[in-house]
């Protein structure tokens, strides 16, 4: 790989997520083949399905854990001998970004359990309530980092040892950059934009570690208060994951959907001859799978051998557009008995 200093080039740019011969990937994959769940801020408590549906993205949530968890114990040592509570609330940030995959997994598991005559679709609604958890967990942390910040303000005291809080927060930056790395790269593996996307935030994470160092310079500088005012705005970051988390798992519950979704089913329509336009157009997650309720108008003259096969080519359509969509339930009816109106609110297309 680095045999020479075009190669040793190229692996630097690819350490840092940079591929330039990704663009020219011999994969066709459309833009929109991968909406985003919810965008890609920090939304801890919600699985992503491009991440959730493939083993090798399940492999990359282990070890994730297992490498911030590490890194988190690695910070916490650091944190008793110190009494920084700038690297407490990063440990305390990591430990948040690891523990997520503990609760999902687990509600990953209990989801795949088949549906029952109770519960008959299935056990997928366990990871919002898991998200729930998570969310609460990463209130309580924020709330326990943003107290002890709040107290050292009022109540400075001298931070000791401060080597080891620098080599604590160089480690959390390490520890976050090789999650980045690992997720970035499979990533481009599985053509996953969710598991690149949460690389690139991981990367941002590495930063925030970063910070606890600058606090640390402040305070060997003479500047006391740096350390609990690095805490401070850590707090205020973890306060904005909770927000950004908690937006999308309530979401969830509430059978909300990205936008882009419905858009991507009338837009999958398009490459269907026979249907002529879509009349309702209803999707919901149901874990980290989606189910989506069609009702699509074609001409009434089509046998109903012809609007099966219709039906079929729409579907594989619709999993080439939605990866994640495991159920779509579709209604044929007769073009000339739509009414125009009940497709107003759906984007319109003219499908020759």
């Amino acid at each position: 790989m680095k045999k020479t200093a075009s190669n040793l080039l190229w692996a630097t740019l690819d350490w840092f997520g940079f591929d330039p011969s990704h663009s020219s990937s011999s994969h066709h994959v459309h833009a929109h083949d991968y909406p985003h769940a919810g965008g890609h801020g920090h939304t801890h408590g919600v699985l992503d399905p491009t991440i959730a549906t493939t083993a090798r993205g399940i492999w990359a949530i282990k070890w994730s854990f297992i490498i911030l968890a590490v890194t988190a114990i690695l910070q916490l040592g650091a944190v008793f001998v110190s009494g920084s509570v700038a690297l407490l609330a990063d440990t305390i940030h990591n430990v948040g970004d690891a523990a997520t995959a503990v609760p999902l997994w687990v509600a990953f598991l209990l989801a795949r359990r088949k549906p029952s005559a109770r519960f008959t679709y299935g056990y997928g609604r366990v990871e919002d309530f898991a998200g729930v958890v998570i969310v609460f967990i990463i209130l309580l942390s924020a709330i326990i980092a943003g107290y002890e910040a709040i107290n050292r303000l009022l109540n400075p005291q001298l931070i000791q040892h401060l080597l080891w809080v620098t080599i604590a927060g160089v480690i959390g930056f390490v520890g976050n950059e090789a999650v980045a790395v690992f997720r970035i790269r499979l990533g481009r593996q599985i053509n996953s934009a969710a598991l690149m996307a949460d690389g690139y935030h991981a990367r941002t994470d590495g930063l925030t570690s970063l910070a606890v160092v600058l606090g640390a310079v402040g305070v060997w500088l003479g500047f006391p208060l740096a350390d609990p005012i690095v805490g401070l705005l850590i707090t205020v970051a973890i306060f904005g994951i909770v927000w950004q988390s908690a937006k999308s798992v309530l979401a969830r519950m509430m059978d909300g959907v990205e936008p882009d979704v419905i858009t991507e089913i009338c837009h999958a329509a398009e490459h269907v001859p026979g249907i002529s336009h879509i009349l309702h157009a209803r999707a919901r997650w149901l874990g980290h799978r989606l189910v989506a309720d069609l009702d699509v108008a074609v001409n009434g003259a089509v046998t109903v051998r012809d609007a099966d096969a219709l039906v079929s080519s729409y579907e594989q359509e619709l999993k080439h557009h939605l990866p994640a969509l495991s159920a779509t339930h579709i209604r044929i009816r007769p073009v000339d008995e739509a009414k125009v109106e009940d497709s107003a609110h759906l984007p319109q297309y003219a499908n020759g």
